[in-house]
């Protein structure tokens, strides 16, 4: 009955911009910070918030990269780097109970970081691919500036 003139097309939740692994790095950071707190004190007090923060930020981790595991990476990065859904879990168990959460042992959140770096990598070589002028298709499938596509004359236009 209703059809839309204007049809949106993009390889992830919003066009490019909005995601950064540096987000579950920060928290990892904050994980390891946390960590070494708790190491070096004597107060009983300050090492139960140490914990407390240790065990919020380990699930603010697990939150950032859920988010780019499953709103930024489509098939055709899965496809690219078929070792990312393995880096995936492994950072994932890392930031849990079996990891940072479950440990105040920092070279636990040393292992947590450099997983996080890996998908970093692996990341900005996607986002390079993508805004690469001269690329002709972007890693993820879409030209940069077949964005919107307009389906009444299937004509696609840039919003960039």
């Amino acid at each position: 009955m209703f059809k839309p003139s204007l049809v949106g097309y993009a390889h992830c939740d919003l066009p490019c911009g909005i995601y950064d692994p540096a987000q579950a790095k920060i928290e990892a950071l904050s994980v390891k910070a946390a960590m070494e707190k708790y190491a070096g004190s004597t107060d009983p007090d300050f090492k139960s918030r140490a914990i407390a923060v240790k065990e919020e930020r380990s699930e603010m981790v697990k939150h950032h990269l859920w988010v780019l595991w499953t709103d930024y990476f489509k098939a055709p990065h899965f496809e690219k780097y078929p070792e990312l859904n393995t880096l995936f879990n492994e950072a994932t168990k890392l930031a849990g109970a079996g990891g940072t959460k479950g440990t105040t042992d920092v070279a636990v959140a040393e292992k947590l970081l450099a997983k996080i770096e890996e998908i970093s990598e692996i990341f900005w070589a996607t986002k390079k691919a993508y805004l690469e002028i001269d690329s002709p298709e972007s890693a993820c499938g879409f030209r940069p500036w077949q964005i919107i596509s307009c389906a009444s004359s299937h004509k696609r236009d840039s919003i960039h």
